[in-house]
């Protein structure tokens, strides 16, 4: 069987989507992002971890596609790349619900 083409654009836009919501911080700047666009020392701050964590894992999300760079003066601001990211996380939020919550423990499944 062959994979069209736009198959695979398909594919690699949800890997990519996969890849970012598989680390919890990328996750959380995701979910923050969903809410309001932020500077990242706001999201280091919010989110408790280091302003050198929060760029490197903005730089993931930026080569993701997900997250934007918006400068503003000498400061940059982040946002959600797309609008449909944000009903997108909200919809993944409502299925997740419905997983075992025992099944997957950080350290693999166990289903």
């Amino acid at each position: 069987m062959t994979i069209a083409p736009a198959a695979l654009t398909h594919v690699d836009a949800l890997a990519r989507l996969g890849h970012a919501l598989s680390d919890p911080t990328r996750t959380r700047i995701l979910l923050s992002l969903r809410e309001a666009p932020a500077f990242p020392s706001d999201l280091a701050d919010a989110l408790g971890v280091s302003r050198q964590v929060m760029s490197n894992q903005l730089a993931c999300l930026r080569g993701c596609g997900l997250v934007e760079a918006i400068p503003e003066g000498r400061r940059t601001w982040y946002r959600l790349a797309d609008a449909h990211l944000a009903p997108a996380l909200d919809d993944l939020l409502k299925l997740v619900l419905f997983v075992e919550p025992d099944c997957c423990d950080g350290e693999g499944c166990t289903c």
